[in-house]
């Protein structure tokens, strides 16, 4: 099994972890007791996370084939987007504004607004096999999906759209320029964990190096150094203080990667 020394404080959008050693997947083998990370867009790692495993380089491809678009799931969302421009192809413009690798953005159905990952999409290949759209379970920001996916298969439809580009370009103009892991909290049912946040009068709480951003609430941001505890004393902060105010469990959009298993509050 080949591996790669990755150290997390850099590699992390959020620029927090320790160094590790992780396996890498190779030739569909999956070794078992590892969790799987993508490029670590939203991912937030303890100090002594558990065994981590990543796709190889292998994973990262695009290509038509019978009039569908097959995408490897270590590949990133720029590349898609240069790849659908170039091709004509629509409806995956907003990739651009999405952070990370496919596969990432199919496990947590990643999208903007209405415009999400599963919308377009026909079937994975995933470790035990391939499952057709229809055997999933998907919804806003959460899949079924509890494997790891090495392809994905989306329809063609073409007309891509530099007005869609921009818009979804104008739509994410508001975020932060710290480094963050993103959405710190999915949005609530008719609600925005960004105006919860705000509310609770969290927004710019600073913690270390760590803080809600006063730019957009909802994200947490590294101001340079920041440590793992003092971003999930934040977070849990933020889920108390507006669960005692509005009865709203704000659920993380983050994934955190503990000491021992991945954490989604």
């Amino acid at each position: 099994m080949n591996t790669k020394v990755v150290d997390f404080s850099r590699f992390s959008s959020i620029r927090i972890g320790p160094v590790v050693e992780v396996a890498l997947i190779e030739d569909d083998i999956v070794p078992s007791g590892y969790m799987i990370v993508g490029s670590a867009n939203n991912l937030l790692v303890a100090p002594n996370p558990p065994p981590i495993m990543m796709l190889s380089k292998e994973y990262d491809f695009i290509h038509i084939e019978e009039n569908h678009l097959h995408i490897g799931a270590a590949t990133p969302g720029g590349r898609v987007v240069s790849f659908c421009k170039k091709h004509n192809i629509a409806h995956f413009e907003y990739f651009s504004k999405l952070p990370g690798t496919v596969g990432g953005m199919l496990k947590m159905n990643a999208g903007l607004k209405e415009y999400e990952i599963f919308n377009h999409l026909i079937a994975l290949r995933m470790q035990n096999g391939w499952k057709q759209k229809n055997e999933l379970e998907y919804g806003y920001r959460t899949t079924s999906i509890n494997e790891v996916v090495f392809e994905a298969v989306f329809e063609i439809e073409q007309g891509y759209s530099t007005q869609r580009y921009e818009m979804f370009a104008n739509m994410r103009s508001n975020q932060p320029n710290e480094a963050s892991a993103g959405s710190c909290f999915k949005n609530p049912p008719g609600d925005y964990a960004g105006r919860l946040i705000e509310a609770v009068g969290l927004k710019g709480l600073r913690r270390g190096a760590m803080a809600f951003s006063e730019v957009h609430a909802n994200f947490l941001v590294n101001y340079g150094g920041g440590s793992y505890e003092d971003a999930i004393s934040l977070i849990d902060e933020a889920q108390q203080k507006v669960k005692e105010m509005f009865g709203i469990s704000l659920q993380c959009e983050i994934v955190i990667l503990g000491d021992t298993i991945v954490t989604k509050k």
